[in-house]
């Protein structure tokens, strides 16, 4: 149940009625027409902006509109309040009862509840799509856990999701990766020659690739050409690397419904199948490209180039397919890969990338909007740099991978149910701290723990009703949901309910917005709704949770806990962390 919905199309109603008494003119554009929360939780339940946006358009004046539209309003039985505020937002106060209509909402489906049905085809999320050339590392981390809380977010929304891992197993790094274990392998054969030099892979996580080529092939590689050694050695690695990478992915509790290959995308001819497309429909001419503004680059070159007419999408300047050697760009290889996308019947496309991708969002969209004939999207979603800290001291480097921290060794140490959380708390586009004293702390100023704890206090609340009065079940939903909701009406009460009635339009907005950080704000608002509350409850013993002397006041709040609770459990689930119904 989403009253914001609700309440929105309310508002349409009202407003046909004010364009069929003339007091509007008919073909308003009610497209910026929302109902929200107010900015006061004092000044009501929900606002409207409705009279603030459409009295331009309307030509009239906006208080006055407004005054119109809430007498429309306050015939609504449900609305015991409507008042016009400042340059025209109406205030509206809701009767007791919706609110208590959405805790019953909540309790007679808490799998469902939140969940929306919005519009729209097939969405593909790429993200992680980290090289294969050694472990991951944090940074890896905060965009695997985003572009997965953004997939559980997007079907939570309705949406149908395949999630993507674009494998880099083409180009140079490859080669320095199967260069690198090719060294490790000699060693492992005991070759006191072999030394990892400048330019290679000098972390340790290689060893074991070496001896296990070692063990397979003896030393019938060493000694050889580097053509005959590379291929075998650059798959063993790869295998190794992807294996290394997919475990862990699973101990952050990340899953990809495809693994899909750059290599095998090359090889399968569709880079060229995509030049012939374009070419064959006047988007691709031989030409130069003006000079970069500011200073050049080392890869710009001034010659005749073949070059993608980008710049008729929406791009800065036309983008070059082909390298002076003949060979594809990466541009090139990138628009291949996002047109399999759409071949495979993605229409809305999401990539998550690191922030130096940044120059690569607009040609991408261009790119795809090309291949598609403007049928699908692109968002990319840069994701910025995460300082690993320790009680405010930057962490050292991994000795294992020699050049950063692992990701394993995070999950190692805190637990992946902190690092998803800690990583959503944050937009994705602004750096994170992650502190790994701070976010084992069990305090309020650890927002993970704050939120697990809010789960298992209320969980805490159901076993304390059940020592009470042992012949209910205090956790059976549709028992509670017969509790008499009137009862609640204390400031505290009330407060949880308006914050569990927003949760499918936070849910609805944070999917729309691809923004998962929105479920965590609001997952740690909820949790200190009932903090405060439980906290209140400890010098006002009647407003305890439970209360062995007063049983309706008691079946109503539990009502109440275990609508919160299925709320922070819902939204927890969409994170991907933990509801503990216990916390040590």
């Amino acid at each position: 149940m989403n009253i914001f919905a609700l309440f929105e199309a309310r508002v349409r109603e009202a407003l046909e009625a004010l364009t069929r008494s003339g007091t509007l003119p008919e073909g308003l554009d009610l497209a910026r027409v929302v109902v929200e929360p107010p900015r006061d939780p004092a000044h009501g339940d929900l606002a409207t902006n409705a009279a603030l946006v459409l009295a331009k358009e309307a030509r009239a004046n906006p208080k006055a509109l407004g005054e119109a539209l809430a007498a429309e309003l306050r015939a609504d039985p449900r609305v015991t309040e409507a008042s016009v505020a400042g340059p025209g937002f109406i205030n509206l106060r809701l009767a007791p009862h919706v609110l208590q209509d959405v805790v019953r909402s909540a309790l007679a489906d808490p799998a469902g509840f939140g969940r929306a049905r919005m519009p729209g085809g097939l969405v593909n999320i790429e993200y992680v799509s980290a090289n294969p050339t050694g472990p991951m590392h944090v940074g890896h981390g905060r965009g695997a856990v985003f572009g997965d809380a953004l997939a559980n977010l997007l079907v939570a929304a309705g949406r149908e999701v395949v999630r993507e891992y674009y494998i880099n197993d083409a180009g140079a790094q490859v080669v320095v990766l199967a260069r690198s274990a090719y060294i490790r392998y000699l060693q492992a054969l005991g070759r006191s020659d072999a030394v990892v030099g400048e330019g290679l892979y000098p972390g340790d996580y290689l060893i074991p690739v070496g001896q296990a080529l070692a063990e397979r092939h003896g030393d019938s590689l060493a000694d050889t050409p580097e053509s005959e050694w590379l291929p075998v050695v650059r798959d063993a690695a790869l295998g190794a690397m992807m294996e290394m990478i997919r475990d862990d992915l699973a101990a952050i509790g990340i899953r990809h419904d495809v693994f899909f290959s750059e290599r095998k995308l090359q090889d399968s001819g569709a880079v060229g199948e995509l030049l012939g497309a374009l070419r064959a429909r006047g988007l691709v001419y031989e030409g130069r490209l003006p000079p970069p503004k500011g200073q050049l680059p080392e890869d710009w070159e001034d010659r005749e180039q073949t070059l993608f007419r980008t710049r008729e999408f929406g791009d800065d300047t036309d983008r070059p397919l082909l390298k002076s050697d003949g060979t594809y760009t990466y541009f090139a290889a990138d628009i291949a890969y996002h047109r399999d996308k759409f071949l495979r019947g993605a229409r809305e496309m999401i990539d998550v990338l690191g922030a130096d991708h940044g120059g690569y969002v607009k040609r991408m969209q261009a790119a795809v909007k090309a291949v598609s004939d403007g049928e699908a999207t692109l968002d990319v979603k840069l994701c910025q740099l995460v300082r690993l800290l320790r009680a405010g001291e930057p962490v050292k480097m991994s000795k294992r991978a020699g050049e950063f921290v692992t990701l394993r060794e995070v999950i190692d140490e805190v637990g992946r149910d902190a690092i998803r959380f800690m990583m959503l708390y944050r937009k994705n586009d602004a750096t994170l701290d992650f502190d790994l004293a701070k976010v084992v702390e069990q305090s309020k100023d650890n927002p993970v723990f704050y939120v697990q704890y809010a789960h298992a206090r209320a969980r805490s609340v159901q076993r304390q009703a059940r020592e009470a009065f042992p012949d209910t079940d205090f956790a059976d939903a549709a028992a509670l949901a017969e509790a008499d909701l009137g009862r609640l009406i204390d400031s505290g009460e009330i407060e949880m309910m308006r914050l569990v009635a927003q949760y499918p339009r936070v849910l609805e907005a944070a999917a729309a917005a691809h923004e998962p950080h929105r479920i965590a704000f609001h997952l740690y608002e909820v949790a200190s709704s009932l903090h405060s509350f439980w906290n209140k409850g400890k010098d006002l013993p009647q407003l305890r949770f439970v209360n062995a002397t007063d049983r309706k006041s008691t079946e109503a709040r539990l009502a109440l806990v275990e609508a919160v609770r299925s709320t922070l459990a819902s939204g927890l689930a969409v994170l991907g962390v933990t509801a503990p119904d216990e916390m040590r």
